[in-house]
């Protein structure tokens, strides 16, 4: 048999490798150009699966905390709140009357770690457009470079006011560090100025930004607040194994009031232990310590009593077009949380940046990336709307508002005092992120 030239092997090796591309491009989107608009990467001329046949279809990836993480109680509603966000826009004609969105073919369990969470997303990155969410911050800090570098851009489901700072994150709603201060300014104003504070808290960019929003507002405020005095640091229980320690702390200091950032189970166990103990003073939550199962632990009376929740926008029973709409799409059965309200509000900035880079004839990565500053977000009366084009100190929302546990109300809480801005974060200088990245 004759012998094959290295001419000829280069040859056939260049048409392989062009095939392999080419299949390449049929999974992923692969770049190309359809009535006027460019694609590459997680843009198929395929339909959605189940989708509408004469649609191509947009592959969002989702990286959350389903299984065991501290955030699972929540997590899962939020990707369900996401789910049927989507299918709305979906079944009211997609994006740009052509395309379909996905976020269930590429959704991972980070379980809250960063070595997981960077792990799942190189698995996904080669399939999806952007990240329709990216559970937590220390794992969402994790990808972030990767991100970056891939022109992905992400709707966060967190609050560190650090992404106020990145041009690839999709925040939507206030900082767990201005969070801080309007909780402590509404305590201040319901139940009279605290001579003492304490932060109990996770380590890292959530807690730590909390922990750094209740510095600043005794800075602001001329109350004593000493970081080795007045910030305890706490795990999760899955690390920590109980949170005797912080309970000791808060008891020891005796603070008028303490600000937590940590997870639901974590919160309850402070409170309870801690006014079983004979605490009296008053307990202001992160919004991500409440969770309406908690009414059903033994800590139940201690919450109800002492604890109080900050929060970005109304929880699931609100009357505005977004909550209706959502109501609407879950056929009216109530979520197990409002884990479900955060996916659903969460989504509207990514949908605004799909469609504006459809009609920009741009939907590859780096036309969805450039599209983020020229929006402007309709929340539908959720929230104001939100523009990414300007400097945080402008653009970088401050409201919140406060509720309590209310076992009569959908989803066991209610909304005690509605939006508003406290003074402390109506006069912070928003030029960079409360904690730095860590």
């Amino acid at each position: 048999m004759a012998g094959i030239g290295k001419p000829r092997i280069l040859a056939v090796l260049a048409v392989l490798a062009l095939l392999l591309t080419a299949c390449q491009g049929g999974e992923t989107g692969g770049g190309g150009e359809e009535a006027g608009v460019k694609t590459d990467i997680g843009v198929t001329t395929e339909p959605c699966p189940g989708g509408n046949p004469d649609r191509d279809c947009i592959y969002l990836g989702v990286l959350s905390d389903l299984t065991e993480g501290p955030f699972r109680a929540l997590a899962v509603p939020i990707t369900d709140g996401q789910k049927a966000f989507w299918k709305r826009v979906n079944d009211q004609g997609g994006i740009g009357g052509k395309y379909e969105v996905n976020i269930e073919t590429y959704t991972r369990d980070n379980k809250y770690n960063p070595q997981e969470h960077v792990a799942k997303y190189r698995e996904i990155e080669p399939k999806i457009l952007a990240l329709g969410q990216t559970l937590g911050t220390p794992p969402t800090l994790a990808g972030l470079p990767l991100y970056k570098e891939a022109d992905i851009i992400a709707a966060p489901a967190s609050w560190w006011s650090g992404w106020e700072f990145e041009d690839v994150i999709l925040e939507s709603g206030y900082s767990y560090c201005t969070e801080a201060m309007n909780g402590l300014d509404w305590a201040s104003e319901e139940f009279g100025k605290p001579g003492t504070v304490m932060a109990v808290h996770y380590p890292g960019d959530y807690g730590g930004d909390s922990a750094a929003g209740v510095a600043e507002w005794a800075k602001a405020n001329g109350v004593d607040f000493q970081t080795e005095a007045h910030a305890v640091q706490t795990t999760p229980n899955a690390q920590a194994g109980n949170q005797d320690a912080a309970v000791e702390r808060i008891l020891r200091s005796d603070p008028d009031v303490v600000m937590v950032a940590t997870g639901p189970a974590e919160m309850a166990e402070i409170v309870g232990k801690a006014a079983a103990q004979g605490y009296k003073g008053r307990f202001i939550g992160s919004v991500p310590t409440y969770n309406p199962a908690l009414l059903k632990s033994e800590a139940a009376p201690a919450i109800k009593a002492l604890y109080h929740f900050v929060s970005p926008w109304g929880p699931w029973g609100s009357d505005t077009p977004a909550h209706r709409a959502m109501q609407e799409a879950a056929g009216g059965k109530a979520p197990a949380n409002d884990g479900y309200t955060f996916g659903w509000i969460w989504s509207y900035p990514l949908k605004a940046v799909l469609e504006r880079a459809v009609e920009n004839g741009d939907l590859t990565r780096a036309g969805v990336r450039a599209a983020v500053t020229q929006v402007n977000v309709d929340y539908e009366g959720a929230l104001p709307d939100k523009s990414y084009n300007g400097e945080p100190n402008q653009t970088a929302v401050r409201q919140a508002l406060i509720a309590k546990p209310d076992e009569s109300a959908p989803l066991g809480s209610s909304v005690l005092k509605d939006f508003f801005v406290g003074p402390t974060a109506e006069k912070f200088d928003f030029t960079k992120p409360c904690v730095a990245a860590g």
